[in-house]
């Protein structure tokens, strides 16, 4: 697979939705995670990230202008003991909560499908980052529907084992824009990740488009003891 530009494929459309990007820097010390979201309508651009104990959760901006919170108020990142789990949704909570019960994510996902948003069915796109005794893998996956129609879900799981320095995946929710919106397809794309966390989230948010971003988190978690670094940038100050 070729690796691409994640600058370039952040700026190729004005809509991807929600985003996962996760890789290794290319000194090979550091996990790099990085998760956005984007927004068209109000409700959606009324939200900020928070920290949570050592992930984060979704806030509206102005509580009073909150209209549904059932699709974008939710925990999109979680610590269990040596995994950091990173989702678009209350999938999240799912797979914490399996997982604390010794399933795997791949079982913990079976019991989910796409968001019930018709027309578009947002897929759920989730992943997981194990660090243990200094080794490194992660784990991503898609939930959607069967190319639009809602009888059928389409469960997709990409495992990556020791993964290469300077080499990451992004999977994100939709295609671009449209009506209704287009879910992404194929498997994670190859992108490049940088040593630097700054430089990693400014390739992110300066490359997202202007009117829709609404925010960014992003974390670098070194592979050799488990400690972190995070930001977080949110549109709405």
């Amino acid at each position: 697979m070729e690796m691409k530009s994640l600058a370039a494929e952040l700026s190729s459309t004005s809509y991807p939705g929600r985003g996962i990007v996760i890789g290794k820097t290319p000194d090979g010390k550091h996990a790099a995670i990085a998760y956005f979201i984007m927004g068209r309508s109000e409700n959606s651009r009324n939200r900020v990230f928070v920290e949570e104990g050592q992930g984060i959760r979704t806030q509206a901006y102005d509580p009073e202008k909150l209209e549904d919170p059932s699709l974008i108020i939710y925990a999109p990142v979680r610590v269990l003991g040596n995994n950091t789990i990173v989702t678009n949704g209350d999938q999240t909570d799912t797979v914490y909560d399996l997982m604390n019960k010794q399933f795997s994510f791949e079982q913990a996902l079976k019991t989910r499908e796409f968001e019930p948003d018709a027309p578009n069915y947002t897929p759920r796109i989730s992943g997981v980052l194990n660090i243990t005794g200094g080794e490194y893998n992660y784990q991503m996956s898609i939930l959607k529907s069967n190319n639009g129609n809602p009888d059928a879900c389409n469960r997709y799981t990409f495992t990556y084992s020791n993964p290469i320095a300077g080499e990451g995946h992004f999977i994100h929710t939709y295609m671009g824009d449209g009506n209704p919106l287009p879910s992404f397809e194929g498997e994670p794309t190859l992108v490049d990740i940088p040593d630097d966390m700054e430089t990693f989230a400014d390739i992110v948010w300066n490359n997202l488009d202007a009117d829709n971003k609404v925010s960014l988190f992003v974390r670098y978690i070194n592979i050799e003891d488990g400690t972190y670094t995070s930001k977080i940038i949110n549109k709405n100050k």
